[in-house]
């Protein structure tokens, strides 16, 4: 025990250290308070790149210690997001045999018999917003939601538990299945730490109660399968990722080249065959109707932590009097077919067959949905993370350590951005990813081989 003591002295200290803080920041912090998220934020994301430094490949250690500051949240209330209240209505409805793709919360609360455990502090703690939409949750995700509800025992508390461990258990697995597809495209698999033990991906996922991890657990394992040349197998585990969140949709175009026309058929059609058989109990005829309107809501209606999408409206209020509600439905409209281009753009032009383009081109297109996208939430992020892990890009890292400053939106009452912020932010973003472009392209050395050759 003193040997072990001696030679992992610091980074036992560093991991002690993160646990005061993870605990601090889960029980002791409200998100109106920015200067104390910004300084916890800030000695964890420093902590977290000492303790891989000293760690990378003791691969228990930083096991054990993801895990343990996973579970200092368990019994904590999330304080940086209210979308649970969310999670639990959608599970009592659906326990208790109502379809939340058809109701709103503001209207089924207006009913004296309803059926729903602790109904009014879920309602208001989910805010006007949510209550006055039908649910955007996918089928997969409304199926952990119910599952929470009925284990939790009709306790706001139970649930929230439940669902944690899920997402613990889902980020475990990313690291399981993320450190051999490391391995089988020739990378370190001590890479997959920078994922596990990121700062963002312990509050937004184990915290906040964000689904992304479960999303990416079945996307990396859909991925890794591909690796070994078991599509077949991938398309239906993939289809699960697209359950959880839509976002993996925008990448099922990349696959025509990987794996050609003839499987990417079958893939495509295995991928639909599994997304209906979920889909069919909620079906009905207002079902694609209420579903598609909530989705489209958050191209049209609503912005926050923009990069684009601010610096069109500055121009467009300032130099050509556009209004403000306007210009956001105009954006909103424009930006998916922009970005179904962009995914066209790198089907056709990129070479898909090999994997690791492949990934790339997943991590060039989400990159470009966040950039172009009026609305970007921090935990968005993660999946970036994981997509860089297996690629030579590292800015989502230095993303994943500023999006924090988006949160100074919380401590104005009327919840107002911080344009310097949110520019520093970008600015910080975008300026280490050009470095990377032309870094991993070699684009200087070109240049210069050509003046001299000129």
């Amino acid at each position: 025990m003193y040997s072990y003591w001696k030679l992992h002295k610091y980074p036992i200290i560093i991991a002690l250290g993160c646990v005061f803080f993870y605990y601090t920041f889960a029980y002791h912090l409200i998100r109106e308070d920015f200067v104390k998220l910004l300084s916890l934020y800030s000695v964890l994301f420093f902590f977290y790149y000492k303790l891989i430094q000293f760690e990378k490949w003791n691969f228990k250690f930083l096991l054990v210690t993801g895990i343990l500051f996973r579970l200092i949240f368990l019994f904590s209330d999330p304080n940086l997001s209210q979308d649970f209240y969310r999670f639990i209505w959608d599970g009592e409805l659906i326990k208790n045999g109502i379809n939340p793709y058809l109701y709103t919360p503001n209207t089924l609360i207006e009913q004296s018999d309803l059926a729903v455990a602790n109904p009014q502090q879920l309602y208001e703690g989910m805010g006007s917003l949510s209550a006055r939409h039908f649910s955007n949750y996918p089928p997969l995700n409304q199926l952990i939601f119910t599952i929470s509800t009925f284990i939790g025992g009709g306790t706001i508390l139970g649930s929230l538990v439940v669902m944690r461990l899920v997402i613990i258990l889902a980020d475990i697995g990313i690291l399981i299945f993320g450190r051999k597809l490391l391995l089988h495209l020739g990378r370190s698999n001590h890479l997959a730490f920078w994922y596990f033990l990121n700062p963002l991906v312990i509050i937004e996922l184990s915290g906040n109660l964000h689904f992304e991890g479960v999303m990416l657990f079945f996307f990396v394992w859909a991925m890794y399968l591909i690796s070994v040349q078991k599509w077949k197998l991938a398309a239906p585990v993939y289809a699960l990722s697209i359950l959880v969140k839509l976002v993996p949709i925008l990448f099922l175009p990349l696959f025509l080249k990987h794996l050609g026309l003839k499987k990417s058929t079958l893939f495509y059609s295995l991928v639909g065959f599994t997304c209906i058989i979920f889909l069919l109990p909620f079906y009905s005829s207002e079902f694609i109707t209420n579903y598609a309107q909530t989705v489209g809501l958050w191209f049209s209606n609503f912005e926050f932590n923009a990069s684009v999408y601010n610096l069109v409206k500055k121009v467009g209020v300032v130099y050509f009097e556009a209004k403000p509600w306007e210009l956001v439905k105009a954006y909103g409209s424009l930006v998916p077919k922009l970005v179904i281009s962009i995914a066209l753009l790198l089907t056709f032009l990129r070479k898909n067959q090999d994997l690791k383009k492949l990934l790339g081109s997943m991590l060039l297109l989400l990159s470009s949905y966040y950039f172009l996208s009026s609305t970007v939430h921090p935990w968005y992020i993660v999946f970036l993370l994981v997509l860089a892990i297996f690629s030579d890009y590292r800015f989502a890292m230095v993303w994943s350590a500023t999006v924090v400053l988006s949160y100074f939106t919380y401590a104005n009452p009327d919840f107002k951005e911080n344009l310097w912020l949110i520019t520093l932010e970008y600015c910080l973003v975008f300026g280490y990813f050009i470095y990377e472009i032309f870094k991993n392209h070699n684009i200087k050395a070109r240049f210069s081989k050509k003046i001299n050759l000129g």
